[in-house]
């Protein structure tokens, strides 16, 4: 397995609109990027990373909740039937590090995806899963969670970051 690169916000990859598994993609190089994806996140330390945010353009992400990583979920052509109620929580990012904001997203949700083997399954959830699974849906989207805010905002998040950006270049 291999840690894959993070990319971080304002890279204008993040901005891609991932393209559908097709049947013939369920070979072993699918089953090599999901293991490589749950050990990046693993590592970050992160509880999603979408297929896009680390310049794989497909329509894949994977998510674990649990406080042991006991609990690996993959979703592979994921599609939202359902959303309902909204709340406001301050969501993270691994393409954001250090920026934490508050995003307004449906409370409850029901998905339909495909599991790593291409076997179809369906979660209907209220919990903190439905959050995470929207953020990451969003990436695959090429929609970042910063969209949710104000321009302002926006401008700022940016603006740290390309600073941060340019230290860690000046470092390293």
């Amino acid at each position: 397995m291999a840690i894959l690169e993070i990319l971080e916000y304002p890279d204008p990859r993040l901005r891609t609109k991932a393209q559908e598994i097709q049947p013939e993609d369920f070979t072993e190089a699918l089953q090599q990027q999901i293991d490589d994806m749950f050990e990046t996140m693993y590592a970050a330390p992160g509880i999603g990373l979408a297929a896009t945010q680390v310049n794989y353009h497909k329509r894949l992400f994977v998510i674990d909740i649990s406080e042991d990583k006991s609990e690996p979920l993959v979703f592979i052509n994921p599609e939202i039937l359902e959303k309902r109620d909204l709340e406001t929580n301050e969501e993270g990012c691994l393409s954001f590090p250090g920026v934490y904001a508050k995003v307004e997203r449906a409370k409850g949700i029901k998905v339909k995806a495909l599991d790593r083997h291409g076997e179809p399954f369906e979660i209907d959830t209220d919990e903190f899963l439905a959050i995470v699974i929207q953020h990451e849906n969003d990436h695959i989207n090429g929609k970042v969670f910063v969209d949710y805010l104000s321009p302002l905002k926006q401008r700022r998040i940016r603006s740290m970051l390309e600073k941060q950006q340019k230290k860690r270049q000046k470092a390293g």
